[in-house]
């Protein structure tokens, strides 16, 4: 079995997210190989909560022009998961 930090790689920090924390679905950058079956896994190890449902998305990377050489580059492909928790959990992400 993989480590579960391995697989949860950093949590999403944009406006949607934080909209999405309040109905009990979490956001995270996870590794391009994991399943939906490990991302469940992983999350109820590292914070003890129950997860309910996985959604997962695939992003491509932007294509970018450098300034000076106008080369072009690509940055890296990214998977994110979107956690749903079962009512009443909690993961103290950004608690103050």
């Amino acid at each position: 079995m993989k480590d579960p930090r391995d697989i949860i790689i950093a949590p999403v920090v944009s406006e949607k997210s934080y909209a999405l924390m309040e109905r009990d679905v979490y956001t995270f950058q996870v590794h391009p190989d994991a399943s939906k079956p490990e991302i469940h896994d992983a999350v109820e190890a590292i914070w003890g909560v129950k997860v309910v449902k996985v959604n997962t998305l695939n992003r491509a990377g932007k294509y970018r022009r450098t300034r000076n050489t106008n080369r072009l580059g690509q940055r890296s492909a990214t998977k994110r998961a979107m956690v749903t928790l079962a009512a009443g959990s909690k993961i103290p992400l950004f608690e103050n």
